[in-house]
C-alpha cells in the first residue's frame, strides 16, 4: 500500500505571518467585497504576489445560470496570464467572507481550481505558495499549491 501525504502549516491567526504575507492576506480579505456572489452569498478574494513584486487580484463571479460562475482563483490566474504573461506567481492569498455566517475557517480551492493551480505551477516551473484564510481566525500555509492535487492528470499524461 502506498500513502500520499502533504504538509501544511497552521497558524492561530494572521499575526504570525511575515509582513509580506500578512499584507497579501489583508488584500485578499479586502478583495472579497468585490466578489459578485448574489446566489451563494459566499464571497472569495484571491490576490497573487508575482516574482516582480506586483500584486493582482481576482474574485468569484457568479451567474444566474448557476453554477456557471467562475471561482476567484481562476479569475486571478486568467488575469495574471493576460496582464503579466511570463511572470511567475510567487504566492497567492485566498480568503472568504460568508455573508450567511461566520468566516473563521480557511477556504480551500475547489477541484477545478486545484487543477488550474497545478497547471500554472507546471507552466512557470516554480511552486506557488498558498495562504488560506477566512476573514479572521486560523490561517493555513502550503508551500506548493500542487500538493492539493495528488495523482494529478497533466499534459505529460497525454504524450
Amino acid at each position: 500500500m502506498k500513502e500520499i501525504v502533504f504538509q501544511y502549516q497552521v497558524l492561530e491567526n494572521a499575526s504570525a505571518l511575515s509582513s509580506e504575507d500578512a499584507q497579501l492576506l489583508q488584500k485578499a480579505r479586502a478583495a472579497t467585497s468585490k466578489a459578485y456572489a448574489p446566489y451563494s452569498q459566499f464571497q472569495v478574494g484571491a490576490v497573487a504576489m508575482l516574482n516582480n513584486g506586483e500584486t493582482i487580484e481576482g474574485t468569484n463571479q457568479e451567474n444566474a445560470s448557476y453554477p456557471v460562475g467562475i471561482c476567484a482563483e481562476r479569475v486571478l490566474l486568467s488575469a495574471v496570464s493576460s496582464f503579466y504573461n511570463g511572470i511567475a506567481i510567487k504566492t497567492i492569498a485566498i480568503s472568504c467572507h460568508n455573508l450567511k455566517g461566520e468566516s473563521k475557517n480557511p477556504v480551500s480551492p475547489c477541484g477545478i481550481c486545484r487543477q488550474s493551480l497545478l497547471e500554472q505551477t507546471i507552466r512557470q516551473h516554480q511552486p506557488i505558495k498558498l495562504i488560506l484564510s477566512g476573514m479572521e481566525g486560523v490561517v493555513y500555509i502550503l508551500e506548493d499549491a500542487s500538493a492539493l492535487l495528488p495523482l494529478s492528470f497533466t499534459a505529460a499524461d497525454m504524450k
